[in-house]
């Protein structure tokens, strides 16, 4: 089983780091109509809903991936005191009442709203229209991944109500922890205070 639970995890993370590339592509179009705009005088109509589609390819495709990462907001203030079985209940019945049906209803409409945006070969309303049915069949692809990893951690909350810890997950990029990082290059806070009193010094002499 957790064969299976890692497996999903890297699907949901490659899926994820493969859609990041896109804000390179976002970046380098914002730059270049500031510069067409502003520099040359020669705006473009289609660029403002080019934004719009790559910001909302972004944001959907890091769904599953931030899921895996259990990266996503949550109330720590009383969850983080909680024993892992509780946290485990408390995770599980979320899930079942507001993500599964949530998420099931996303993938669900969102296959029909590309089916019938597919068929009309729907547009943007601007000079220069761009086709509108691709972006669109980014929901249902999305929401299937988050399913997907949903299903992922409900069986997580399972195991962990069952064995009372929460089961491995994959390491990825994490934030620097400075309490580990003064450890490993060997600084005390006292060194820390002796720097920033020698800076204040050299700040109050000039």
């Amino acid at each position: 089983m957790q064969k299976f639970l890692l497996a999903v995890d890297r699907l949901s993370t490659w899926f994820g780091k493969a859609c990041a590339w896109s804000v390179i592509g976002l970046t380098a179009l914002i730059t270049w109509e500031v510069f067409s705009r502003y520099v040359l005088n020669t705006p473009h109509a289609w660029v403002l809903d080019a934004q719009i589609m790559l910001y909302g390819f972004l944001f959907m495709t890091a769904g599953a991936y931030t899921l895996a990462k259990s990266g996503h907001v949550r109330g720590d203030v009383l969850y983080g005191f909680f024993q892992p079985r509780t946290q485990a209940w408390i995770d599980l019945l979320l899930y079942i009442l507001f993500f599964l049906p949530g998420i099931v209803a996303l993938t669900y409409a969102g296959w029909y709203f590309f089916q019938d945006s597919l068929g009309m070969r729907e547009q943007t309303f601007n000079a220069d229209p761009l086709p509108v049915y691709p972006f669109k069949f980014v929901v249902p692809l999305a929401g299937a991944f988050l399913l997907l990893q949903g299903v992922v951690e409900i069986i997580r909350c399972v195991i962990c109500i069952r064995t009372g810890e929460w089961p491995r997950r994959e390491g990825d990029v994490e934030e620097v922890d400075v309490d580990k990082l003064k450890q490993m290059v060997h600084v005390k806070d006292a060194d820390i205070d002796a720097l920033d009193s020698l800076v204040v010094q050299k700040k109050g002499g000039q």
